[in-house]
C-alpha cells in the first residue's frame, strides 16, 4: 500500500511541476499546499474509512467531484457511461426521454424528447426534481442522477416534480424504453412547410436538407422550423444547419477560449430557401444547438423567432478520452452568435413574444396524447386552434406572403 502511495505522490509531484512550469512563486507555494492536502485526504480515505476501497474507486470519485464542481454540464464518464453517452448522441439510447441539467443543486429539465415517456407523462421544460424512487436529489450529481433516471428496458422510475405555479409536488411514473429519435419529422401544413427539430444528433442535417427540399418541391410558400423543447445536441449539427439557411461565407457560430482563441464556424454553401419567409419557434425548451441555429437567424434577418425565452445554454462542451476508456466531458469554451451575443444564461429573446401558460401547454399535450390513442397515426400532429405560438407563426407566414404579392 506504501508502494502505491509513493507511486502516485510521483505522479502528483509530476502533475504539479507540468502546472508549476506556469505560475507565479506566490501560487507555486498555493499549488503545492492543496496538492499536499489532496494526497493526505486520500492516505486518511485509504487507512481509516470503515471498509476496504480501492484506489480506483477513490480516483474516479475525486475527479467526477472535479469535474463537477464547475459547472453543471462539466462532468466525468466511467467507461461504461462514456459509452453510453455516446450512443445517446448518436440518437438511441435507454431512458425516459428527458434533458436535464443541474441548478441550485437540483436536477431541472431543460426539454422534454417528444413521442418519449417523459413527453408523453406530461413532464416540460422548468419541471424541478426533487426525488427519484422517493430518494432526495439535493446535491445529487448530474451523473448520478441520470444513472437513477436510466435502466432496464420495461422499468419503472417514479419522479417526484416541483412545478411553478403547482402547489404541492408531482409524482410521475414512467416506464424505461430504448429511446429512438427522429430528429426531424416534417408536413406541408395547408400549403406551409412545417418542420420539427426535436434534437441536434447524427445525421439531423441530412434529414433537414431532405425535409426543405421535399416541402420546395411541393412548393410551400414559407417555412415553420419548430425548436422548441430541442435541447441542442452536437455543434457540428448545428453549424450544418446553419449551413442550410445562411449565405456561402457569413460566419454562423464562433466560440471563445479560457485565452481568448477563437474558433470561426462559415457557411459553406448558398441558402436552401430563398424569397419565402421562415419563421422559428422557440420556448425555455430550446437550448445549446438549437440556440445556435436560432441566434444565428435571427442576426441575419433570415427568420423571424416567435415564443418566449430560449434556455441559455452557450457553454461548450469537449469530450476528452482517458487512457482506461473513461472521459471528461469539460466546459472548455462559450459560444457567440454571429453579432457577438453571449446568451450564457440569458437566452435569445424572440422577435415576436408569444407566452404559452402551462395550463395550454397542458391541454395541447393532452390532446395530441388522445389523438394518438384514438389511433391518428400521422407522425406530425399540428392544433393552432390550441397552439398560439404556432397559430401566430401562421399568421406571420400568410401576411408576409400578401405582402409580398401586394408589392
Amino acid at each position: 500500500m506504501r508502494r502505491i502511495m509513493v507511486f502516485f505522490l510521483m505522479v502528483l509531484v509530476f502533475f504539479a511541476g507540468f502546472i508549476l512550469g506556469q505560475t507565479n512563486p506566490k501560487q507555486e507555494n498555493e499549488d503545492y499546499y492543496y496538492l499536499r492536502l489532496f494526497t493526505k485526504a486520500l492516505n486518511i480515505v485509504r487507512e481509516n474509512y470503515v471498509e476496504p476501497v480501492s484506489l480506483k474507486k477513490l480516483i474516479y470519485g475525486a475527479i467526477e467531484g472535479m469535474a463537477s464542481s464547475l459547472d453543471p454540464f462539466s462532468s466525468f464518464f466511467t467507461p461504461d457511461e462514456y459509452k453510453e453517452f455516446l450512443s445517446e448522441t448518436e440518437g438511441e439510447f435507454g431512458g425516459v426521454g428527458i434533458e436535464i441539467s443541474m441548478e441550485k443543486g437540483r436536477p431541472i429539465v431543460v426539454s422534454p424528447i417528444e413521442g418519449t415517456p417523459a413527453w408523453k407523462a406530461g413532464l416540460r421544460p422548468g419541471d424541478i426534481i426533487i426525488a427519484i424512487d422517493g430518494q432526495d436529489t439535493f446535491n445529487m450529481s448530474l451523473i448520478d442522477v441520470v444513472k437513477k433516471i436510466r435502466g432496464k428496458p420495461g422499468t419503472k422510475v417514479k419522479l417526484t416534480i416541483l412545478r411553478k405555479d403547482e402547489g404541492k409536488p408531482i409524482e410521475v411514473e414512467l416506464e424505461r424504453t430504448i429511446i429512438k429519435v427522429p430528429s426531424v419529422k416534417y408536413v406541408n401544413y395547408g400549403g406551409i412547410g412545417y418542420i420539427k427539430i426535436s434534437q441536434f444528433t447524427q445525421g439531423t442535417a441530412k434529414s433537414l436538407e431532405k425535409a426543405i427540399k421535399d416541402l420546395l418541391a411541393q412548393n410551400v410558400k414559407g417555412f415553420i422550423i419548430d425548436l422548441r423543447n430541442d435541447p441542442g445536441g452536437l455543434l457540428s449539427e448545428a453549424v450544418a444547419v446553419g449551413d442550410l439557411f445562411i449565405p456561402q461565407g457569413k460566419l454562423i457560430v464562433y466560440t471563445k477560449g479560457r485565452k481568448g482563441e477563437l474558433h470561426k464556424y462559415f457557411s459553406e454553401r448558398e441558402p436552401l430557401i430563398k424569397d419565402k419567409p421562415i419563421v422559428v419557434l422557440i420556448n425555455k425548451g430550446t437550448a445549446s444547438a438549437s440556440e445556435i441555429v436560432a441566434g444565428a437567424l435571427q442576426d441575419y434577418k433570415i427568420a423571424t423567432l416567435v415564443g418566449e425565452r430560449t434556455f441559455g445554454k452557450a457553454s461548450v462542451q469537449n469530450l476528452i478520452p482517458l487512457d482506461d476508456g473513461s472521459a471528461i466531458k469539460l466546459t472548455i469554451a462559450y459560444y457567440y452568435t454571429p453579432n457577438g451575443r453571449l446568451i450564457h444564461e440569458k437566452g435569445i429573446e424572440p422577435d415576436v413574444s408569444v407566452p404559452m401558460d402551462e395550463n395550454t401547454w397542458k391541454e395541447l399535450s393532452e390532446t395530441v396524447r388522445k389523438l394518438r390513442i384514438e389511433g391518428h397515426t400521422e407522425e406530425v400532429i399540428l392544433l393552432p386552434e390550441i397552439d398560439v405560438q404556432l397559430k401566430k407563426a401562421i399568421e406571420i407566414i400568410e401576411r408576409k406572403k400578401e405582402l409580398k404579392k401586394a408589392a
